[in-house]
């Protein structure tokens, strides 16, 4: 299963890029470690003893190291600052990236369903499978939950979105040797067709995993929202203003774990252009600093008085 987990409290300024990219360089890299260590003994020691749910779990990790890299390389670029082709910065790297993994892990979910569901098939040459099996994919568990503590605590230390991304899946690995270790138990209880419902399992397990990470960052890459709590927690900080009377057309756009914002600031019509200028400066600096937002783009409108902007998009709407 997939948390929302808080990775940040919008009132906290952002560590700096610096710190976040070591932090989630060197969680990443110790996943790097151990997923390795974890694929080769699961698969050798799958092919061994003859259980089909500890090798899938094996190629489980082993998709988690295709993972980590995805990590490593999304949040080497997404650091690089803006440029004329990307005038917001590359943060929509780490999108990019995890719409990626959500595909891998689909694709592998997808190959696991299909083993498993060809073994189900010919229940008789489901063999019994050697208690050494048992012994690995409960080590397995308890690594795979160790990191996924770990890793969530990188998360929210440094305030990354893809790294939750990433602690999540650990968790979902422990999930699924977890369950794994109930089929190898099954197995040697003396129902044997435990072992590849159990590979079925992780299948389904990785393939929701994928669609789900898939699906999220697609609305991402298509100017997804900010949640409604930080939407009003922004809004709130604008109100807070000296000389902003209200606020309106606030939107909110992700662009990977930061923000881009648009609003609307109502000031006293009878106030100099200069003086309102300095409101939308001073308003853009507060949001800036308190919450993880990338830009801030104002407008200044004169406060209860007929919003133009409206009125002429209405307009323009009428005569198409």
């Amino acid at each position: 299963m997939i948390h929302d987990e808080p990775i940040d409290d919008p009132e906290d300024e952002p560590e700096a890029a610096a710190t976040r990219a070591a932090a989630a360089s060197r969680s990443t890299w110790v996943s790097v470690a151990l997923n390795t260590a974890l694929a080769a003994v699961q698969v050798a020691i799958g092919l061994l003893s003859k259980s089909q749910g500890l090798v899938a779990d094996g190629i489980h990790s082993l998709s988690d190291l295709v993972a980590d890299f995805i990590v490593l390389i999304a949040s080497h670029h997404s650091r690089r600052g803006a440029d004329d082709d990307h005038p917001y910065g590359h943060q929509r790297f780490e999108t990019a990236a995890s719409l990626a993994l959500g595909g891998i892990l689909l694709l592998v979910g997808i190959g696991m369903l299909w083993s498993a569901f060809g073994k189900l098939e010919t229940p008789g040459a489901v063999a019994r499978v050697h208690t050494i099996a048992l012994w690995v994919a409960l080590g397995a568990l308890v690594a795979k939950e160790s990191l996924f503590r770990y890793l969530l605590n990188a998360a929210k230390r440094v305030k990354s979105g893809l790294l939750v991304a990433n602690a999540w899946h650990a968790r979902s690995d422990a999930a699924s040797s977890l369950v794994v270790a109930v089929g190898i138990v099954g197995n040697l209880s003396g129902y044997p067709l435990l072992d590849p419902i159990a590979a079925l399992i992780v299948g389904l397990l990785v393939a929701k995993m994928g669609w789900t990470f898939g699906w999220r960052a697609l609305h991402e890459l298509m100017d997804r929202s900010a949640d409604a709590a930080e939407v009003e927690a922004i809004r709130g900080t604008l109100m807070q203003t000296p000389g902003v009377k209200n606020v309106h057309d606030l939107r909110t756009r992700k662009m990977g774990d930061l923000i881009v914002v648009d609003a609307h600031l109502e000031v006293d019509a009878d106030l100099t252009v200069e003086a309102g200028h300095d409101i939308a400066v001073d308003a853009r600096a507060r949001v800036l600093q308190r919450h993880r937002v990338l830009n801030l783009m104002t407008h200044v409108d004169p406060y209860r008085r007929p919003d133009l902007d409206h009125a002429a998009v209405g307009a323009r709407g009428s005569a198409i």
